[in-house]
């Protein structure tokens, strides 16, 4: 019988890429944490209807992208990101009620049916927050502060944050005509996708990957310059907020989101080491989708990296520590004989029972088999437990660090010595 793979796109995370999918998602984690957000986990499977109304009917996601399950009468969908399930949580749970402002940040999968690619999968990870029920312009700064200092956090280097700004719905509709002025002499020339988005939503020309699209694109007219005074002055007050916080960032008229529900402040931060879909982290204001999900007028403002493209980044950086690998132990118990392996079993849960991480063999092996072992889990220390060891009440240990060995007395301070020893091993002490 023929072995069956994962499906196309998606991929089995072993124990070494599992370390490295952590140390991003910590790195963020104590970072949104440091800043007042909250932890939310919504449900990986939502009602097709939320990101069709969240996202826009004519965006790729939408169009082209969204693993969908038909049940009944209803239209489940994989959820493609993570905002709109946040919003529906958020009104569920009548939060606008009783305490409109609220900062959330959540880490998990997301699932989109596109051609995968380095740095791409159609199951993917990604980290994000949303601080919903504040139009402060002072508050976009904050998130686009927590997103930098998350990668300052994971050691990331060569990254840098883009802003714009694409008004409110009144700077949307002015500027809608003036995109079509711009692409209607070059349609003919355009993708067969852009044609069908002139029509339907003239923004989404601005997202097109397509090369043969680009020109026009780059030659387009800006937001920026087509923006009120009020939504001037407004990017111009997240900006000095940037400043006062001492954020670097390059405003860029080209960074258009993909999703309909964007308005005012959007930005990326883009890292040229993944290459040429460079952008790691991606989000901005949606200050109507609050109202347009159900719930009253407030802002609202987040984004969302990708955990993928972070760590294709960092594996081609040169670091001061290397990525996490194969998770590793701190003991390992070794039976001399057969007759220890019960003895060996208890002290292993004992050290487990004391925070220390501790691995015994299962395997039947002989002794030099489970010094292998305990090399190959990347054990710190190995205690070994023979005859003579239980006749005279003692352990030995072995630092293979140091290439040390010890007698350690069984009783009530072993779990304490063993944790002063690896405390030692760590900081490259010998304190015996």
């Amino acid at each position: 019988m023929s072995r069956l793979e994962p499906p196309k796109g998606m991929e089995d995370l072993l124990p070494a890429e599992v370390s490295r999918y952590r140390y991003v998602s910590e790195a963020f984690r104590r970072v949104a944490e440091g800043a007042g957000y909250r932890e939310i986990r919504t449900p990986i499977v939502e009602d097709l209807r939320l990101f069709v109304r969240s996202l826009g009917e004519v965006t790729d996601v939408v169009q082209k992208e969204m693993f969908t399950v038909p049940r009944n009468e209803e239209t489940l969908a994989l959820r493609p990101e993570g905002t709109a399930s946040v919003v529906r949580a958020y009104l569920g749970a009548n939060l606008d009620k009783s305490r409109p402002f609220q900062k959330f940040y959540y880490d998990g999968p997301m699932f989109r049916a596109e051609q995968p690619q380095a740095g791409r999968r159609r199951q993917f990870d990604q980290c994000g927050v949303e601080a919903l029920g504040s139009s402060s312009p002072l508050l976009d700064a904050e998130v686009m502060a927590v997103a930098m200092r998350s990668f300052a956090g994971m050691e990331l280097q060569n990254f840098e944050l883009r802003v714009n700004s694409i008004g409110d719905h009144q700077d949307r509709d002015r500027f809608r005509e003036v995109l079509r002025e711009h692409f209607r002499p070059v349609l003919a020339e355009r993708c067969d996708d852009c044609k069908v988005r002139f029509e339907r939503n003239v923004f989404r020309m601005l997202d097109c990957k397509v090369a043969g699209c680009q020109p026009s694109n780059r030659a387009a007219p800006h937001f920026l310059d087509n923006l009120s005074d009020t939504s001037r002055t407004r990017f111009d007050q997240t900006l000095a907020g940037l400043d006062a916080l001492g954020v670097d960032y390059t405003v860029d008229p080209g960074i258009v989101r993909g999703f309909d529900y964007y308005t005012h402040t959007v930005f990326e931060v883009q890292c040229p080491d993944v290459g040429a879909r460079s952008a790691i982290c991606g989000g901005g204001r949606y200050d109507t989708l609050i109202h347009e999900s159900g719930g009253p007028e407030l802002g609202a403002t987040g984004f969302a990296i990708g955990v993928i493209p972070v760590l294709v980044a960092l594996s081609k950086q040169t670091r001061s520590t290397p990525l996490p690998g194969d998770p590793s132990l701190d003991v390992f118990v070794a039976a001399v004989t057969d007759d220890e392996r019960v003895r060996a079993f208890q002290v292993a849960d004992r050290l487990r029972a004391g925070g220390v991480v501790t691995d015994v063999d299962h395997e039947q092996k002989k002794l030099k088999a489970q010094f292998k072992s305990a090399d190959r889990q990347g054990a710190r220390l190995v205690i070994v437990l023979g005859p003579e060891e239980v006749a005279s009440g003692s352990f030995k240990l072995r630092d293979l660090r140091h290439g040390e060995d010890l007698e350690l007395p069984d009783d009530e301070q072993l779990v304490a010595t063993v944790r002063a020893r690896l405390h030692d091993t760590t900081t490259g002490g010998d304190q015996r």
